[in-house]
């Protein structure tokens, strides 16, 4: 089934055109990729579909309805959670607080009452290994567990689809091959990803199908060993130096 569709989408920031006439569907239940240079307009797609920004032509639909003049939180509570670039947690709470925020404001929040979100909260820090962290004050983790945090906080708000935004950056290789499992041990639950990353390795590991942006333009879209070998691709992102190491 076809969980979300852009249809011919172009946002403009005046003169400037960001992203170009940029159609694709993303299939209930895969893992998407994201990739393109710095500039090609990854986030600013991401901001369109989480309502941060709006488009200027073009329509998204989530579930076969249009979310066009949709507010953030109202597009959350169809389905759609993202985390940020930057881990942005709620400092001055604790771990366990800022997860029961996206409990609270989430997809079923009109019937979820404090107790439900703290049964919820509880459950996704054992899914996320930060159990043991509950109780300490966000602004104390350390950068994986930040990430993780970033992670549960949206999935507590019980997304159909999960919008992650370079979530590996920054991470040491362990910690990259751990991220990629955990991607993967979402999808496998049921969450529908799109997954912004800069990591090609990730990308082919974790994702079933890739586009490629450049200049706020579709460069290609398919399996990630068609994308990542694709000439145009390698131009324009990737450099001749991966394209002789993938050969």
């Amino acid at each position: 089934m076809i969980l979300l569709e852009l249809i011919g989408v172009s946002k403009y920031f005046g003169n400037l055109e960001a992203l170009r006439d940029i159609s694709c569907r993303v299939r209930e239940g895969e893992v998407f990729g994201l990739i393109g240079p710095n500039g090609a307009g990854k986030s600013t797609l991401v901001n369109l579909i989480s309502g941060t920004l709006s488009y200027s032509v073009g329509d998204i639909r989530f579930l076969g309805k249009s979310i066009k003049g949709l507010k953030p939180h109202q597009i959350g509570q169809l389905g759609i959670s993202r985390t940020s670039q930057v881990a942005r947690p709620f400092n001055n709470m604790t771990t366990f607080e800022n997860v029961m925020v996206g409990a609270l404001f989430g997809k079923k929040r009109k019937r979820n009452g404090v107790g439900v979100a703290r049964r919820k909260a509880r459950e996704i820090l054992q899914d996320l290994d930060l159990a043991g962290r509950g109780e300490m004050p966000a602004e104390s983790l350390d950068i994986v567990e930040r990430k993780r945090l970033e992670n549960a906080r949206a999935l507590a708000m019980l997304p159909k689809l999960l919008l992650l935004d370079e979530v590996l950056a920054g991470l040491n290789p362990v910690e990259m091959d751990e991220g990629v499992e955990l991607i993967k041990r979402i999808r496998d639950s049921g969450v529908t990803i799109i997954v912004i990353e800069h990591v090609m390795k990730a990308i082919a590991n974790a994702c079933d199908r890739v586009l490629v942006l450049n200049h706020g333009k579709t460069i290609t879209e398919g399996e990630p060993d068609m994308v990542l070998n694709h000439p145009d691709v390698i131009d324009a992102y990737l450099g001749k130096r991966y394209g002789a190491f993938a050969t």
